[in-house]
């Protein structure tokens, strides 16, 4: 079939749907550099808590699951604020900016101006809790872009390509320097000094991201973009009600969203990478090297994941993918219980084989991730049918406040993992040795919380029904009534 005999999506579909300019999504996917940046930093917040302000590692992981709760919370209340801002430069890049700004200064007080000082866990918590309020006000408002630029559901997808290659290659990048870079400068420890280092460069590396999300998506920051169908009122206490209530598919995406974020939120902290690749494995570096050799292949996978999405619809494409990850994940066990993990540090068969798995395993997270993204574009727009309110904070807000408090046991259940093998009053170091304890907490947090979460996530796909046919059916409900009021 020739170009000029294809078909556009409008014409398949009978809806006409609005596109972004790949410019603009490619800007507004650099929000990876905000994210990311203080993602990989505020998994090192058990080292500063415990180096800067002198807490044992059991309060620490206390104190990180009451804010994390809190971080919740703030998510619906967040959409009050979204409703009511609305200046003469916009609504988006004037929420984004100023949550940057809060959370950024928080950050830096918090690893570096106010760390080592002789303030307690007092100080930390206050810090901590503030940068909690700047980060829910930028990324409250950078989850609606998606929704707001495009409703194509070709096109959707694309935008999780692009912000999957920039999650994969921000924190890639972030690690090689903090890891490669910045912690042998500092004795491979991580000590006040290297926190101060890590937190200076991941704020600079946040800040050019907000420069370029705002420039890519400041076509879209016009009242005409926010509207719903028919009169509009003020936002209610009872609308978020409502939307949680009413709004299935939503709440089965909350329970596929929670489940696998608290594994990965767990896997990802500091003191779990550290008994992984520091004490098991015995390179520390190594981890974040493989990541450089598989950031192609990943991004591949990724734009696999969105041109599924495209064909067969989210909700298809996250049980696809979900299945893929599961049977990775479990050989990848196997592999780590039959092997010296010491020897994948090595180059022999043992690293070709782990090389080869990883690939695999972040492949199938990436298709997952790019197809969960349009999935709650889609779940937005049901909201405008199903109610005829578009509260896009509102749905993300919502959903984030339950998925926040289910994942915000992930620092505890982290912390009181080396907790119960004996890191009690210290934290995990990669000169630690390796003992059976080590081995089997790492396996099970970092295999065993995943494959948890993946069922669940299967579970929740079963009882929901926003498949691609019935988004066909919501455009053209939507455009209906937008063109009928």
């Amino acid at each position: 079939m020739t170009k000029k005999m294809k078909r556009s999506q409008s014409e398949i579909d009978g809806v006409q749907y609005r596109r972004a300019k790949t410019w603009q999504i490619i800007l507004v996917a650099c929000n990876a550099l905000v994210g990311m940046s203080v993602y990989n930093l505020i998994g090192m917040a058990s080292y500063s808590a415990s180096v800067g302000y002198g807490i044992t590692t059991a309060v620490v992981g206390v104190i990180l699951t009451c804010t994390r709760i809190l971080d919740g919370v703030t998510d619906p209340l967040v959409a009050f604020l979204y409703d009511k801002v609305n200046t003469k430069f916009g609504k988006l890049r004037v929420l984004l900016i100023s949550g940057f700004v809060i959370e950024a200064l928080a950050l830096l007080a918090m690893f570096d101006f106010m760390s080592s000082r002789g303030f307690g866990w007092i100080m930390f918590t206050l810090l901590y809790v503030v940068y909690v309020i700047g980060y829910t006000i930028t990324n409250m408002t950078a989850q609606t872009f998606g929704a707001i630029m495009t409703n194509d559901p070709k096109q959707r997808p694309i935008i999780g390509v692009w912000s999957t290659a920039f999650n994969y290659l921000v924190p890639m990048i972030l690690s090689i320097v903090m890891s490669m870079v910045l912690l042998p400068m500092y004795g491979n420890e991580y000590n006040q000094g290297f926190l101060s280092a890590a937190v200076r460069a991941s704020i600079v590396v946040g800040a050019l991201g907000i420069l370029l999300v705002s420039i890519g998506i400041s076509a879209y920051d016009k009242p005409q973009f926010y509207e719903g169908v028919g009169k509009q009122e003020p936002l209610k206490i009872r609308d978020m009600v409502n939307v949680l209530v009413g709004n299935k598919p939503l709440q089965c995406y909350i329970a596929a969203q929670a489940s696998d974020k608290i594994a990965q939120q767990t896997v990802s902290q500091a003191v779990i990478t550290t008994m992984l690749f520091g004490i098991l494995i015995g390179d520390m570096g190594l981890g974040t090297m493989l990541s450089v050799i598989g950031m192609a292949p990943s991004i591949i996978f990724a734009v696999i994941g969105a041109k599924y999405a495209g064909r067969y619809g989210s909700k298809n494409a996250i049980v696809t993918w979900t299945k893929i990850c599961m049977g990775v994940a479990v050989l990848m066990f196997v592999f780590f219980v039959v092997i010296d993990p010491s020897t994948i540090s090595t180059m022999g068969p043992t690293m070709i084989l782990y090389v080869i798995f990883t690939l695999a395993l972040n492949g199938a997270k990436m298709c997952v991730t790019t197809a969960a993204s349009s999935f709650m574009a889609d779940i937005i727009d049901y909201e405008l049918d199903r109610s005829g309110k578009y509260v896009p904070a509102v749905v993300t807000g919502t959903g984030s406040l339950i998925d926040k408090l289910i994942s915000s046991f992930s620092a505890l259940i982290a912390t009181g993992a080396v907790a119960l093998i004996g890191y009690t009053q210290t934290v995990p170091q990669p000169e630690d040795a390796s003992t059976p304890a080590i081995f089997w907490m790492t396996m099970g947090i970092y295999f065993g919380l995943p494959l948890l979460g993946w069922v669940v996530t299967l579970i929740a796909m079963r009882y929901c029904t926003l498949d691609k046919e019935e988004m066909v059916k919501v455009q053209k409900r939507i455009a209906e009534k937008k063109a009928a009021s």
